[in-house]
């Protein structure tokens, strides 16, 4: 059964676009976006708050750093835990104050850096990458960092990244990730599958419905494969996590495509549990997939689906997300979820066992 728990809930203040990282101490991170509406980044401002008991209660929030001094404006937050232990921010920054979300023209990608556990945080680090709504901070095995985000080209959006061997002192020339005459691809979210072996599993913007896109690097993100279909439809801003057991978790936004506007599309929030046969295949629809409706944002303004996830060493997974929901002011608000494998499916027998109960 699915537990669902208030990370923030503040009736001033619109919350949104957030993502988790468990610390080596057993602490939850949860970092989001403080802005006026998911439309509108004319004061906005990056906060922080933590969790000692596994999510169930968390702290009060705190900036890490706000638009108030009319320097920047930022965007959409991502957090990764690196093999030194600091955890690592990245987010979009624009260098004026944005028409629209869309502006790509005075945005850049920047990471912070936090030694302490989100008790402090450095002075961003500023990235060549241009792009909005960046992907975490990758680290393979290697030590290569891989940082990616999406900018419009050709009057499409298009996948793109950079790669740096030496910590973020130097980084590579522009990667391209994913790019297709008459496709809006964006939002990617690269995981790495095996040794060398990435896949990015993007969001298609026509608003229509489509397919999850995916595209495969087998060199490190030095170059990638053909953007194939993968069998999650409607599917928008995919986040992706390796579980223990090597299957991996997909959390997204369900976007029928329907027709009816702001609130129509934007109701739900989806997990899909799928093998690695499924990941690393070309074909669209091989290998198996499960999936699990884990939230429904009820407010006639509905907005949600940018989430983020990890697994404690028990087994149990932790989600955040943002939705609007029963907010007394239409703002959105931080909710976090636990589950566990059987709530996608039972082991063996177990359904003997709770029949036997009834």
């Amino acid at each position: 059964m699915i537990r669902k728990f208030t990370v923030s809930n503040d009736p001033a203040h619109y919350e949104a676009f957030p993502d988790v990282v468990l610390t080596p101490s057993g602490k939850l991170i949860c970092v989001f976006l403080e802005c006026v509406h998911h439309l509108d980044r004319s004061r906005t401002a990056l906060v922080m708050t933590e969790s000692a008991d596994r999510g169930r209660t968390w702290s009060p929030k705190r900036t890490i750093v706000s638009s108030d001094d009319g320097q920047f404006f930022y965007n959409c937050p991502r957090l990764s835990l690196l093999s030194d232990g600091r955890i690592a921010m990245t987010v979009d920054r624009f260098t004026e104050k944005p028409a629209v979300v869309d502006d790509y023209d005075h945005v850049e990608v920047v990471i912070f850096f936090s030694a302490d556990e989100g008790a402090s945080w450095s002075e961003p680090l500023r990235t060549p990458l241009r792009g909005i709504v960046p992907d975490k901070l990758i680290e393979l095995k290697t030590g290569r960092w891989l940082l990616a985000a999406h900018n419009l080209v050709d009057g499409n959006l298009a996948e793109y990244l950079r790669y740096s061997d030496d910590g973020g002192v130097t980084w590579s020339d522009l990667v391209t990730v994913a790019k297709v005459p008459g496709l809006n691809l964006c939002e990617i979210s690269i995981l790495p599958v095996d040794d060398g072996t990435l896949v990015g599993f993007l969001r298609e913007n026509s608003w229509k419905g489509c397919d999850c896109k995916k595209v495969i690097s087998t060199d490190n993100g030095e170059s990638w494969g053909e953007v194939h279909d993968f069998a999650l439809q409607g599917c928008h801003r995919p986040t992706s996590l390796k579980l223990q057991d090597g299957r991996i978790l997909i959390t997204y936004r369900y976007l029928p495509g329907i027709r009816g506007g702001w609130g129509y599309n934007t109701q739900n929030l989806f997990a899909a549990l799928a093998e690695q046969d499924a990941v690393l295949t070309t074909e669209r629809g091989q290998g198996r997939i499960r999936i699990l409706p884990v939230d429904y944002d009820r407010s006639a303004v509905a907005d949600t689906g940018y989430s983020g996830s990890v697994q404690f060493p028990d087994g149990e997974i932790f989600l955040v997300n943002y939705l609007v929901d029963d907010s007394v002011t239409q703002k959105a608000q931080i909710r976090g979820y636990s589950l566990r494998m059987e709530d996608f499916i039972l082991p063996p027998f177990a359904k003997y066992l709770r029949l036997s109960t009834v």
